[in-house]
């Protein structure tokens, strides 16, 4: 199941301004008549407009400062020892957008929250993520390429630790995830705590590249899989540690 992105409650307060007017007090004793009622032009009103359908580009920068109906998100459970896809939101948590970021508050343990924008599924793409870390110092942010419900994705996960993991993923029919590692090691371009990273994938052909603050840091042939297309994404996840609060600034999705 996919939910849509939550967003902040507006309050609307209308201010009503109630004019008075002063009626002049005649001498005589036959009451005042009536002004005559203003005249409308009904035609002259501009009807409202309806509400504006989110326009999908192919490839374009999300700042999260319009209509995000295109990105939704689904959860993975990862508190116990096997992962499992849920079907509903669990613990206390907030996934949406807040002041022109997109915001995962994580506050239970094992929340992986997953957003993919399903507007288009993508062969050759890369994407880059501004990702600032307001929380607790151990967390996961991952970057997904070639998401689909059959086959899976390829996730590339980057810990404030300074590890990163490359993974294929995937869903089984009861509903558990099954994560097999691709790659692994580690780098000291991540800046580790309240800092703003950027993360880079280039998913192209065979070939999938991983970029920290626009440092290459691994490029590798996978072959195994051989994921051909599928929907982007972005994934928080929480652990043992609480609370986990990262903000996205931006989301560039191009070619690569």
């Amino acid at each position: 199941m996919k939910y849509q992105l939550a967003k902040p409650f507006l309050f609307l307060v209308a201010f009503i301004l109630v004019v008075s007017l002063a009626c002049g007090i005649g001498g005589g004793d036959e009451p005042a008549e009536p002004a005559a009622a203003p005249v409308v032009d009904e035609a002259a009103e501009p009807a409202p407009l309806p509400p504006t359908e989110p326009v999908a580009q192919q490839f374009y920068t999300e700042e999260f400062d319009a209509d995000t109906n295109l990105w939704t998100y689904f959860l993975v459970d990862g508190s116990d020892r096997d992962p499992i896809f849920v079907e509903e939101d669990f613990g206390t948590m907030f996934v949406g957008i807040d002041d022109g970021r997109f915001v995962y508050n994580l506050e239970g343990e094992g929340q992986w929250a997953y957003v993919t924008y399903d507007a288009y599924e993508y062969d050759n793409v890369r994407l880059d993520v501004v990702a600032e870390n307001r929380g607790v110092n151990n967390n996961n942010v991952s970057l997904i390429c070639r998401y689909t419900e059959d086959e899976g994705w390829y996730e590339f996960n980057i810990a404030n630790n300074g590890l990163y993991w490359i993974y294929h993923a995937l869903v089984r029919e009861d509903g558990y995830v099954i994560y097999t590692q691709i790659a692994d090691g580690g780098s000291n371009k991540i800046k580790a705590g309240k800092e703003t990273n950027t993360y880079s994938i280039i998913c192209k052909d065979r070939m999938l590249s991983l970029f920290i603050n626009n440092y290459e840091t691994r490029v590798l042939e996978e072959n195994n899989y051989a994921l051909r297309d599928g929907r982007i994404g972005v994934s928080v996840s929480s652990f043992n540690v609480l609370p986990v609060k990262v903000e996205i600034d931006s989301i560039i999705i191009s070619q690569p």
